[in-house]
């Protein structure tokens, strides 16, 4: 019983560090929160080109940390948020971001998982037709059959071949 209050106090911290975690620092925080709240949102929908793996809003890299600058810089110049994403595309190419446009070059990347789950099925489905049929009904014994069968479950299971 003594665990309980235990994990309940390390899911309380860990839930309180969570927040802390955004790779912001107090330094690049904009003055006015509507602002601030745009980069943040923008920052989540950037690709961290060093991490791959993680925003621009979560990555303590030194290009994430001038990529966050330059949205920052970008939104107080008066820029929408589709200019600003339009300008580091230009920039650095669709791998920016988290989410790529749906373009010609980008098909196989939307397109790919569906069709490796068609693949798999149609090979599951190949590999289920090729497989004989078991049958409905077991065959009947034949007389000699049953005859021997009859004798062994008679017989002493200790008399029995093995």
């Amino acid at each position: 019983m003594t665990s309980r209050p235990l994990l309940a106090l390390l899911f309380a911290g860990m839930l309180a560090i969570g927040p802390a975690r955004a790779a912001t620092s107090p330094d690049e925080i904009l003055p006015d929160p509507a602002l601030e709240a745009r980069a943040r949102a923008l920052g989540k929908e950037l690709r961290c080109l060093v991490c791959q793996n993680q925003s621009i809003d979560d990555s303590d890299a030194p290009l994430a940390k001038d990529l966050r600058r330059i949205v920052r810089e970008r939104l107080l110049a008066g820029d929408s948020d589709a200019a600003i994403k339009r300008h580091l595309v230009e920039r650095y190419g669709d791998f920016v971001l988290l989410e790529p446009p749906f373009k010609p070059a980008t098909w196989l990347l939307w397109i790919g998982p569906f069709l490796v789950l068609l693949a798999g099925g149609g090979l599951a489905l190949a590999f289920l037709r090729r497989r004989p049929a078991l049958p409905a009904e077991p065959e009947e014994l034949d007389p000699a059959e049953r005859q021997r069968l009859e004798a062994l479950l008679a017989s002493d299971p200790r008399d029995r071949p093995a």
